[in-house]
């Protein structure tokens, strides 16, 4: 199998915003910054089968700071007890650093157009952080219409689906996924995170939904089904991110 170039896209947010509601005590309603980032499996899942097949991968973000992992994604919980896969896990993103940029993403402008013509697919991890600034990123939104226009592999997962808005901000200013359909984190699984937290969150699929696309939700998408239409492949949650990984080194790999 030839080897293909990978981008994969990742938020410089640190934390995403929470909007406390009045309390009952006389607490003023609020916003407030709740720790955030990648969702460790949904990255380290996908990253690893693409390197398994022999693809090259390159880092990206708006800012090109140093991607931080959500808190909640590193704790034994969210690997069901499993101490050794996220130590496999932790253990891949430091050979990142080390051997590929991953501490210095490539900022979002500094990849042309010609380019962008040299990857094959292109990859957007979740975790709540892409809510603080990939929607409405003006050069996401030019590098997501390139692959669209394209019709080159596109994948993203859980939270990271919301960085479809940023299409808005480029080209004609049209949603470019209207019409299609697409598994994201579900407001119903939102709902479950704002009783968690105590706040209120915005909720990826609504947000999609309003723009035109068709979003699919349901079991099997709960316990890890993907969704793919024409180019786009996307996951709900981190169940998802073995099946997406096979799914999108098939797609890049035609």
């Amino acid at each position: 199998m030839p080897t293909k170039k990978v981008l994969i896209i990742l938020s410089d947010a640190t934390s995403f915003p929470l909007k406390k509601p009045a309390g009952s005590s006389g607490e003023t309603a609020k916003t407030v910054d709740q720790p955030s980032g990648f969702f460790l499996m949904e990255l380290a899942k996908p990253l690893q089968k693409l390197l398994d097949a022999g693809h090259e991968v390159t880092f990206a973000s708006p800012k090109g700071q140093e991607p931080v992992p959500d808190p909640n994604s590193e704790s034994l919980a969210a690997f069901a007890g499993n101490f050794y896969e996220r130590r496999r896990e932790n253990e891949l993103l430091e050979r990142m650093k080390r051997e590929n940029g991953f501490s210095r993403p490539r900022t979002l402008a500094s990849i042309s157009n010609d380019e962008l013509s040299t990857f094959a697919g292109v990859f957007i991890p979740g975790g709540h952080a892409p809510l603080r600034d990939l929607g409405d990123d003006k050069e996401l939104g030019r590098i997501l219409r390139f692959f669209h226009e394209e019709n080159k592999p596109t994948a993203a997962i859980c939270h990271g689906p919301y960085a479809l808005l940023s299409t808005k901000q480029a080209g004609d200013g049209t949603f470019a996924y209207k019409g299609y359909k697409i598994t994201a984190w579900s407001d119903a699984e939102e709902k479950v995170m704002e009783t968690i937290l105590g706040g209120e969150i915005e909720k990826v699929e609504s947000s999609l939904r309003n723009e035109g696309a068709e979003m699919v939700t349901g079991v099997g998408e709960k316990m890890g089904q993907t969704t793919l239409d024409r180019e786009l492949l996307t996951g709900e949650n981190p169940l998802a991110a073995g099946q997406l990984g096979d799914r999108f080194v098939r797609m890049i790999s035609v």
